[in-house]
């Protein structure tokens, strides 16, 4: 009989990506594996046609969130889980964890039921290392230290939907992101595609984003004129977005998921920091990817690990202090 491993990551979307690296170091090393995954509803898309998964559990959180969450415990237990890593650091997951059946359950020592699992890892931020190699340290002693890149797999029809979008060069832009305090100010996206498209004025540049940032998208594409900034919020499933990026002379994104969808298909990548800082460990991992943050030794950043709703201070510096010849020179 196979032996069997769970993968357990129910965070956003740009922690999903990241958990890739972890699913491409046990394939590699275990190939005959079975290699199942947990994640929360609308990550599911990341996965489509997946070439080596067995099994995608989704968890909705936003509706009948527990009774949802004993679903799940109920269907993992009759797996009888040889392994069950779990990358997140809250409650729910740890529940999973702790009585998921699995012969051996992993996690971070963050987790509020950790003393529950039968090995935990010591979970650190800022120590230089990327969130990968963090996660990676749980299987070392099951898969050693060689650690894999994100990576996703568009499909066939992922790469015919966006095939017209190729015809020419083009750049694409994410402007926008779950936290205010990790997006770029309006104003500055506009004066960067403006330049842009006044140096090269054959290119064309996509605008990427969830439903809900398709306005801030419109906005900047009706500034620039449609012809030139096209508004394709919205409009692609996070794989096809993926396989835009892939081909792009470059992808300028936020501190937010974009960044990663980046990472995933090694596409080159240019990150803007805001309130948030590289050494958090979530940085681009892109073999040509750029990071740019503010000049300005600021005592008010980094404001958190994850941004906030508005800029605790009032003045939001650290995004208005970044210049266009920060980004491009």
């Amino acid at each position: 009989m196979k032996k069997k491993i769970l993968v357990i990551q129910t965070a956003f979307t740009g922690d999903a990506i990241l958990a890739t690296s972890l699913l491409e170091q046990l394939r590699t090393k275990f190939p005959n594996y079975d290699i199942d995954l947990l994640i929360r509803k609308g990550n599911e898309g990341l996965f489509n046609g997946h070439p080596f998964l067995r099994k995608l559990y989704v968890w909705e959180k936003k509706k009948a969130k527990l009774w949802n969450l004993f679903s799940l415990l109920l269907a993992i237990r009759k797996e009888q889980y040889d392994h069950v890593i779990n990358l997140q650091r809250f409650a729910g997951s740890g529940f999973l964890t702790a009585f998921s059946k699995g012969k051996e359950t992993i996690g971070f020592d963050k987790n509020p039921l950790s003393s529950l699992f039968s090995k935990k890892i010591k979970h650190v931020i800022g120590d230089g290392r990327h969130e990968i190699a963090r996660n990676a340290e749980l299987i070392t002693h099951l898969a050693g230290n060689e650690i894999s890149k994100p990576k996703l797999y568009p499909t066939d029809a992922d790469r015919l939907a966006i095939k017209k979008y190729q015809q020419s060069n083009y750049s694409c832009m994410a402007p926008g992101s779950v936290w205010f305090t990790k997006t770029w100010p309006e104003d500055q996206w506009i004066e960067l595609a403006t330049e842009i498209t006044t140096r090269k004025s054959t290119e064309l540049i996509y605008l990427l984003g969830a439903p809900g940032e398709q306005p801030l998208c419109e906005r900047i594409s009706k500034a620039l004129g449609e012809n030139r900034c096209i508004n394709l919020a919205g409009r692609l499933s996070l794989l096809e977005s993926a396989a835009l990026m892939e081909k792009a002379s470059m992808n300028y994104v936020n501190d937010s998921a974009p960044m990663h969808l980046a990472s995933s298909m090694n596409a080159p990548v240019t990150a803007i920091y805001c309130s948030t800082i590289p050494a958090f460990g979530f940085g681009p991992l892109s073999t040509n990817s750029k990071t740019v943050e503010t000049s300005q030794t600021l005592g008010c950043r980094p404001c958190g690990l994850h941004g906030h709703k508005g800029c605790p201070e009032g003045h939001f510096i650290c995004a208005k202090s970044i210049k266009i010849t920060d980004i491009i020179t």
